[in-house]
């Protein structure tokens, strides 16, 4: 029996609105920024500072302890135990709260490699959404139209940011179809998304 269904998308494939609608249709919880303030709270750091790290990287500075302390802004952001909070710390708590999420059961978690961290685990259900170039650019364009003339470097960037983190913290290619049960295109509208998704997980 499917309790949880993990949503990674492409940016500007509307992902994350599926993502709402889905849960609202199932009557589940809908973790996606959710995710992050628990981490938050966990860590002992202010939201901003984990979702300053959230689906990337560490800077290399950050990777290599190259931190000035003197007058950071960021003295904040130790945890408890008295290590630096960066992206390697944020990235357990992560699978710690979706693994909790993932036995409470009756959630759809959005990224941040939730299919990776729950492979394998019986009653999850894997989906990645993904659209056409042009529909990307477009729904960029009409959200930024300050920054249309970079929509397709812009939309590539978040799109291999999140390819990284993936490949760094599990070994795995963010888009590669064995992750997944289903992946959608999601200009074939939402409740075609929705009802697709419902009847191949058996819901």
């Amino acid at each position: 029996m499917i309790r949880v269904i993990t949503v990674e998308r492409e940016y500007g494939s509307l992902g994350v609105e599926f993502a709402r609608r889905l849960a609202e249709r199932m009557g589940w919880e809908l973790a996606d920024h959710s995710l992050i303030e628990e981490v938050a709270r966990r860590a002992q750091v202010p939201p901003e500072v984990a979702e300053r790290r959230d689906e990337q990287l560490d800077p290399w500075y950050n990777q290599f302890g190259r931190v000035i302390w003197q007058g950071n802004s960021e003295r904040s952001t130790l945890s408890g135990s008295g290590s630096f909070f960066n992206t390697e710390r944020m990235t357990s708590l992560l699978q710690q709260v979706m693994r909790e999420r993932a036995a409470a059961g009756n959630c759809v978690i959005v990224g941040r490699g939730a299919a990776c961290a729950l492979h394998g685990i019986p009653g999850c259900f894997h989906t990645f959404i993904y659209a056409s170039t042009a529909r990307k650019v477009r729904w960029f364009e009409e959200t930024f139209p300050e920054r249309a003339r970079s929509a397709e470097r812009d939309l590539q960037t978040m799109d291999q940011r999140r390819a990284d983190y993936v490949n760094h913290f599990y070994g795995a290619r963010w888009n590669d179809y064995r992750l997944y049960h289903l992946m959608l295109n999601s200009c074939m509208g939402f409740e075609a998304m929705v009802e697709a998704t419902r009847k191949a997980a058996g819901l």
